[in-house]
């Protein structure tokens, strides 16, 4: 062991430096023991010695520990730092891991061939077992639905007619039209478009319209009006009004009906709109009208209107000169054929609006009836409506198309024209307005089409 150095002798009566101690020379431990064997953990425990002394670094100008305190500190601290170190020292296992032995599972053997064949073929098995289990499901279930759905089908046929259509079909008709009125409340717009793509509508259907009707004779019959007896127009009765019929042949195109067969290749002309009424319906009309001294009516398919008016009805009889005071209006809008065509065409006319205006309906009950109802003259043709699509702004009494009078075979010298409906609902050569709270009939309606027939 190395001795400990001493301190060199100063001559008596000198001073010491100021950087000298004055204390008697005294062995430190830290300063002249032998340093501890070497290890990857010692600066740790210098450290952890360090931070639990804090007053044994050296300090310029401070006086350092006792050395017997500082001894006993670093020999504490290289203590914990060996404990320390044999816990995390390469290799050591902590004793509360335990150790996993390799398994010693021997591992399967490979199948051969013919055991692979043979669980293909169970696996195939099983795909084809539970496909015949669906298969046989699946046929059990269609021919059940295919039994029901004949059965709904035939329940649905034998059901009342209601107008050449069975009534569960006329109730989803009219479940159609009361969610289309909530939707759009007969308020709607119909697009307009401009004079350029505007045409001539083609003729597409003569009812009522056959003959050729005196222009002179032209009344425009009204009932259901509001004081209607004040009027200068008001008669005791409409129905006596005859209308004059011209016997000479228009050199205007008929067109074609779809709804009619075409006529023959030979015949060189169209003569569309042929269908009749049946003949016993047209026999007993003719009986009724000859009683009552009027011409024949329903004289089409569908047979007379049940909302055509009793003999004796008052109201007025307006002339065309009546109607053409009211306010003029264009409209370039396009009309739509239920058959699956439809035209852009330049209308003009009076507006239904201003109509009603004009000649108010009477209120029944206090408000105002629901619905108008028209027909051509001599009722051949007729068609119901809400009075609320009457009042749509873009609901026209014309009198003119592509700016030219009205002709014969497009309803002369009155139509209506109604972008918010069907061309079916839109009537030619208008013989009769009637306001009633009655749900008024229709042509088409009774041949099994929507009496709605919104857009």
């Amino acid at each position: 062991m190395n001795e400990q150095p001493k301190h060199a002798q100063r001559p008596e009566g000198e001073e010491p430096r100021r950087d000298e101690d004055p204390s008697p020379a005294q062995p430190v431990a830290n300063a002249t023991a032998e340093p501890p064997l070497a290890s990857s953990e010692e600066p740790e425990a210098a450290l952890a010695a360090s931070q639990a002394h804090p007053e044994a670094k050296a300090n310029h100008g401070h006086p350092e520990p006792p050395a017997s305190q500082a001894h006993d500190a670093a020999a504490s601290a290289t203590s914990d730092a060996r404990a320390s170190s044999a816990v995390d020292a390469p290799g050591a296992t902590p004793p509360s891991v335990p150790i996993e032995e390799p398994s010693t599972t021997p591992a399967e053997p490979a199948l051969s061939a013919l055991e692979q064949k043979t669980a293909a073929d169970e696996q195939d098995a099983a795909v084809l077992d539970e496909s015949r289990r669906h298969t046989r499901r699946s046929f059990v279930v269609g021919a059940a639905a295919s039994v029901a759905g004949y059965m709904a089908y035939e329940w649905m046929e034998k059901r009342h007619s209601d107008g050449m259509l069975p009534s569960p079909y006329r109730r989803a008709l009219e479940t159609n039209a009361a969610l289309s009125r909530g939707l759009f409340q007969e308020h709607a717009l119909s697009p307009t478009y401009p004079l350029s793509r505007a045409e001539t509508l083609r003729v597409n259907g003569l009812y009522g319209l056959k003959q050729m009707l005196d222009p002179q004779s032209y009344r425009l019959q009204l009932t259901g009006m509001r004081d209607a007896s004040q009027h200068r127009r008001f008669v005791p009765d409409v129905t006596a009004w005859a209308y004059r019929y011209v016997q000479a042949k228009s050199s205007e195109d008929k067109g074609h009906d779809t709804k009619t067969p075409p006529p023959a290749a030979e015949s060189g002309s169209a003569n569309t709109a042929e269908k009749m009424a049946p003949a016993p319906m047209m026999k007993q009309d003719k009986q009724q009208e000859a009683h009552a001294g009027r011409m024949p009516r329903g004289r089409e398919e569908a047979g007379k209107s049940g909302s055509t008016l009793p003999t004796g009805t008052p109201g007025l009889l307006l002339t065309m000169d009546d109607i053409l005071k009211l306010p003029r209006h264009e409209l370039v809008t396009q009309f739509k054929c239920i058959e699956g065509w439809s035209q852009v065409v330049r209308w003009a006319g009076v507006r239904m609006a201003d109509f009603l205006e004009a000649y108010p309906p009477a209120r029944v009950d206090g408000a105002e009836p629901r619905y108008v109802y028209m027909e051509t003259p001599d009722g051949d043709y007729y068609v119901g409506y809400d009075m609320e699509v009457c009042r749509h702004p873009q609901t026209l009494l014309v009198t003119e198309m592509m700016g030219a009078p009205l002709t014969q075979f497009h309803g002369a010298p009155l139509r209506i024209h109604m972008p918010t409906k069907y061309g079916y609902k839109q009537i030619k050569r208008i013989g009769l307005i009637c306001y009633t709270n009655t749900k008024p009939d229709d042509y088409w309606t009774k041949l099994g089409y929507d009496w709605y027939a919104g857009l």
